[in-house]
Parts: structure tokens; sequence; C-alpha cells
């Protein structure tokens, strides 16, 4: 069998149809389609209200939905019961603890859930809470709590992981060392579904995002096929003494911060080539001048608009 027929007869890790809940009067989830394949890091983003939250708690078989067809590792999430939860991990945004345990404890405890779990040793090596492994919960900062939601969600191997906002709390060193788990656990197979509101996060973990608003996918693939697909951004300090009104007019969008100017333009050669005759002819030195694709967070806001929050 090829490759391509064995990605045919793979059954991806989640598949959703239709997807529809409704609070009340409120829609949620209006009609949302969602595939996930066996072994991809997929990042789902989206403002404050989007839809997120009910979809993830939905695929985690917490909460029931009014419509659409729903797959999560081949089965019906609201049916999967024990069979389902002993394969998925879950690293909810807030988690409660019984502050009198250690990590040690409460990730033994966990590990006997499930029927193949990995060794507590190696779980408090791969969150980094070994200085912390026997002190009581109650000592523990913010983000050595952090780390250990991280841990009670991996313990049980899951083939599917819900990473919700998993890094925050954390200084930049725990969380590129959160970085470094995230792609060691693509590495050894897992699929990793992660919702995030850094969004450099989601551009280097992910292999491909989705973004959704009012509750339907508005924009899905790699980062890179969405920046490529925004055109480029040309970036240069303004001169001083010249004024933004005495530019040409060049690209689709332009913005100012500070003195800095960013052009978003699907004809990089010709504009570049039309502000450099610019200034040239006015004996003016464009500064710090860069052709660069949008950012990931350029391409969201884009998106869903710069007034709206990512959470």
């Amino acid at each position: 069998m090829s490759v391509e027929q064995l990605k045919e007869h793979t059954v991806a890790a989640i598949d959703v149809t239709g997807l529809r809940k409704a609070y009340g009067p409120l829609t949620a989830v209006d009609g949302l389609d969602l595939t996930v394949e066996a072994g991809e890091v997929v990042a789902l983003l989206g403002p404050n209200g989007a839809g997120k939250t009910t979809t993830v708690e939905i695929l985690e078989g917490y909460r029931r939905r009014d419509a659409g067809d729903v797959r999560v590792l081949g089965t019906d999430p609201e049916k999967g019961g024990q069979a389902l939860r002993e394969r998925i991990g879950v690293v909810l945004q807030e988690a409660g603890f019984e502050e009198s345990f250690t990590p040690r404890e409460l990730i033994r405890l966990h590990a006997g859930y499930y029927p193949h779990p990995r060794p507590v040793d190696e779980v408090i090596a791969l969150t980094g809470l070994g200085e912390k492994a026997d002190a009581r919960v109650r000592t523990l900062s913010g983000g050595q709590r952090r780390r250990l939601d991280l841990a009670l969600g991996i313990v049980g191997g899951p083939e599917l992981i819900f990473l919700d906002e998993p890094t925050t709390g954390f200084d930049p060193s725990a969380r590129r060392h959160a970085w470094e788990l995230v792609d060691g656990l693509r590495d050894l197979g897992a699929t990793i579904l992660l919702t995030t509101h850094y969004l450099d996060e989601a551009e280097h973990l992910a292999d491909r995002v989705v973004i959704i608003d009012h509750g339907r996918v508005v924009a899905a693939g790699t980062p890179a096929s969405l920046s490529a697909g925004s055109g480029t951004v040309i970036s240069f300090r303004l001169p001083p003494g010249v004024a933004t009104a005495d530019l040409p007019v060049v690209g689709r969008d332009r913005r100012v911060a500070g003195s800095v100017v960013e052009v978003h333009t699907g004809s990089a050669t010709a504009d570049v080539a039309a502000l450099s005759t610019w200034a040239v002819a006015r004996g003016i030195e464009l500064e710090e001048l860069t052709l660069a694709r949008p950012s990931l967070e350029d391409v969201y806001l884009g998106i869903v608009g710069e007034a709206e929050v990512v959470a």
C-alpha cells in the first residue's frame, strides 16, 4: 500500500462536521468543520467569544452538542466514556490541586487512572519539576503549578492531548522548555490541539493554524501559507522632517508606529521601486528598509480585527 493510500485509510484524530451549539439565543458554534490528522499539532485561535472553549469542551466529552457529527479518535466523545478518556490528555487553563500533596504524589495518583502511564520520574523530568517534585503544592509558584498541570495531562501517555493556554504564567525560560516538551510529544507521535493567546507560540509549535470567529472557521493553513497569502510587508523608518502624507501612495495598507512605517503589499517589487525612486529624487535615505512576510499576528489581526483580543 502506498503512503497516499495509507493516509486515505488513516482515521483522523479529530473529525468534526457541521458542529452547532447554542446557549439560549446565543449561538456559540455555528456549523463548524474541523479535521486534525493523527500526529498533527494544530493551534485553534480566535477572539473572546469565538467558540473555542465550547468546541474544545465538546471534543473532550464534557459538553453536549446541539447538532453535527463529531469523532475523536474514531469515537463520539459523548459516548466514549472511560475507554476514550484513557486515550486523551487534558491540560485545562486553570485546575485545582489538593494543597497538601506533592507533585510526585499527584502524578503517581493520576498515573493510576491509566492502563499504560508514563513513568512518574520521566514525567517529572519532562516538565521540569525535579526541584519541586517533593515540595507541597501550596509552596509552588504559578509557573510551577502550570508545569504540574502539564505533567498530569501527559502522565497517561495519551494519543491526543488538549492544551488550553499551556504556558500562561511562564517566564521566558519555562516557556521555551514547554515548547521543547510539545515538540518532543510530537516526535513521539502524539496529536495535539492547542489553544493559546501567544501568536508566536502558535507560529512556532503548530503544523496548522485554524482561526475561528463567531463559531465558524474563517481561515486555516500552515503559519507559512497563511503569511504567504497575505503578501509582503515593506518596513522603513520615516526620515526626519518627512510626514507620512509626503510618502507616495503604495501598497494596500499602511501602518505607522512612531517613526516606523509598515506597508502591506501584494506588489513588493513595484512598490519598493516606487519608494526608492521617490526617496532618491529627494535625496532621502530610507533607513532600516526591509522586506518580510507578515507574521502570524499580522495575519490574525487582519482577519479578526485589531480590536479583538485573543484568549
